[in-house]
């Protein structure tokens, strides 16, 4: 890893959109909402690598000021230019600064919640760990980096929770309407799975299951996507090691355990 006197991490495309983030944003205020509200002080969330626009760094301190009125939401970026374009938008529990996967913060603060999504997914599969790792050193007490990828307008979403241990969890979530298959979500998987989506790994049986239980449930159609959807998961949980509930099933999202999935080798 380069040296931690400047930047760590290269710049990405930074291509975003409005509201491309808010599935992972309603995850972090919903099931994971208990790591911000037990923090003793107000708790720092960090959006690294917003990208090109500061928007969603924005929607996120909107989306957390529901659950900690004094949340800190810190943009970090590599790019200088990204940085300065953020910065008339800063206010109370918000600000931008440059800087990579060392997060750097103001007088030693570790964040509660690190979200990088779609920056990993441009890095070689074998630098991911080395970037969670310098990550997780950062982390606050019960803190979770969350690595995610979407398509452009949020439809689509995949990310893989990491605590200070290491991954935890993988959660999809998807769009109902016009969803064809659940595996739709593969070519949205994170870094660290995209490449094993393939026969003989664990991450390629999980989507094949959720594709035959989708066919299966194809008679719940008739009440809708969300219907067939609930059918499907609930089918799947049989079997793999899910980690929510019918609740989270009903906005086209599911959390498994990260050692049903991880990858082989």
């Amino acid at each position: 890893m380069p040296s931690r006197q400047r930047p760590v991490g290269t710049v990405t495309r930074g291509t975003t959109n409005p509201n491309r983030l808010r599935r992972c944003d309603r995850w972090i205020a919903g099931p994971q909402a208990w790591r911000l509200r037990r923090s003793p002080g107000p708790p720092v969330v960090v959006d690294l690598g917003y990208g090109a626009s500061p928007i969603t760094a924005v929607e996120l301190h909107d989306r957390l000021r529901v659950v900690r009125q004094d949340v800190r939401v810190v943009g970090i970026e590599i790019e200088p230019a990204r940085v300065a374009a953020g910065k008339p938008l800063e206010r109370d529990g918000l600000t931008f600064r440059l800087g990579g996967f060392e997060v750097p913060l103001e007088a030693g603060a570790r964040p509660t919640v690190v979200r990088a999504f779609n920056v990993l997914r441009q890095y070689a599969e074998d630098e991911v760990q080395a970037a969670w790792s310098l990550v997780q050193e950062r982390l606050a007490p019960d803190g979770l980096l969350v690595d995610g990828t979407c398509d452009e307008i949020g439809r689509r979403a995949a990310w893989v929770a990491v605590d200070a241990t290491g991954p935890v969890s993988l959660t999809i979530s998807l769009r109902m309407g016009g969803l064809e298959r659940p595996s739709a979500v593969a070519e949205r998987l994170p870094k660290a799975l995209i490449h094993r989506n393939v026969p003989g790994e664990p991450v390629h049986a999980f989507l094949a299951d959720l594709d035959r239980a989708w066919d299966r449930s194809a008679s719940h159609s008739s009440w809708g996507a969300r219907q067939r959807f609930l059918a499907t998961v609930a089918e799947v949980r049989e079997s793999w090691p899910l980690l929510d509930g019918p609740a989270r099933w009903r906005l086209g999202e599911l959390t498994v355990d990260w050692a049903a999935v991880a990858p082989t080798g």
